[in-house]
């Protein structure tokens, strides 16, 4: 899992513009236009899991593409906890599908031959039974002899129906309940399974899109806390323009609007207004003049109509922005 979070500008950054633009201010006003700087917000990644770091592929300055690995961590009790969750869930579908399966073919076979042997001696009691039962009628034999063969022959039946039913609940496995139990024990085996291979992943990162790498925040060898930022990145999508307008002109700009840029050494980039800040302020000390120094503006931020062709400008770069008509 990749936890990013966006950060409006850098300390260090922050101050280098401050510098830039505080030569700026002292520059006459450009008419029509507006002093500002670039921008950028920032896409910090991290592990959620914390770890030893092992392997730092990007360095600063760097361009990777979407899916580049940037950093990987130690993590080899992650892969003894995968290893363990693998073996506990064949257990777990082992002991499922043996449910399933009822008793073992040996076993079967032995019911079956015990079935037959059954059979044959209730057969054998009836033809014995029915001698007993002439030679009573021919008063050849006595009464408790008649009664003994009929006794003998209910025995073998109920033998015969006895090992019956152990045959046919033989063949059908486990209870429902204790298959339903096992197939719950196997769920949570995959689960836990599931749990494992996401630690595993997670302490491999990857950009998440084509971006560049602005800073480098730890070193191989040093501890990560989980969740602390190891790569900082800024696509060229995430890089924009912030300017500040003062209150008489505010009023004509609107979202969507176009602007134009001009940064020195750089041609003209056009530019879509994309935030207005509902609260004016002071003008900033980095702007400050002659002209302006107790009037109110308002903060304005526009996003670069090409971001390829903004990707090699930098946070705090003075710009110089005027509304195309």
């Amino acid at each position: 899992m990749k936890n990013f979070s966006r950060a409006k500008l850098l300390p260090a950054v922050f101050a280098s513009s401050a510098v830039l633009l505080a030569v700026a201010g002292c520059a006459p006003k450009n008419p029509g236009g507006w002093q500002g700087y670039v921008e950028g917000e920032f896409v910090y990644v991290a592990a959620p899991l914390g770890g030893q770091l092992e392997k730092l592929a990007v360095q600063k300055g760097a361009r990777v593409a979407a899916g580049a690995p940037l950093f990987a961590l130690e993590r080899s009790a992650e892969l003894a906890a995968q290893r363990q969750a693998a073996e506990q869930l064949g257990a777990a579908q082992a002991r499922l599908e043996d449910l399933k399966k009822g008793s073992r073919p040996s076993e079967l076979a032995t019911l079956d031959a015990r079935l037959e042997q059954a059979r044959a001696a209730a057969e054998l009691s009836q033809l014995d039974l029915a001698r007993q039962e002439n030679l009573f009628k021919t008063n050849v034999v006595a009464a408790a002899d008649l009664d003994r063969a009929r006794l003998t022959h209910q025995k073998n039946l109920q033998a015969v129906e006895e090992l019956t039913s152990q045959l046919t609940t033989a063949r059908l496995g486990g209870r429902t309940d204790a298959v339903a139990s096992s197939t719950a024990d196997a769920s949570a085996a995959a689960a836990a399974k599931e749990r494992a291979d996401w630690n595993v992943a997670q302490k491999s990162q990857a950009a998440p899109r084509a971006a560049l790498v602005y800073d480098t925040l730890f070193r191989e060898g040093e501890f990560v806390a989980a969740g602390a930022p190891v790569v900082a990145l800024l696509p060229p999508e995430n890089i924009k323009v912030r300017f500040f307008v003062p209150e008489a002109e505010f009023a004509a700009l609107k979202a969507g609007d176009t602007v134009r840029v001009a940064i020195t050494g750089r041609p003209p980039l056009d530019a879509r207004v994309s935030y207005l800040s509902p609260q004016p302020e002071y003008t900033p000390p980095i702007l400050y003049n002659r002209e302006n120094r107790s009037k109110l503006v308002f903060m304005v931020e526009a996003v670069f109509a090409d971001a390829n062709a903004a990707r090699d400008l930098h946070p705090g770069q003075p710009a110089d922005v005027v509304r195309v008509p």
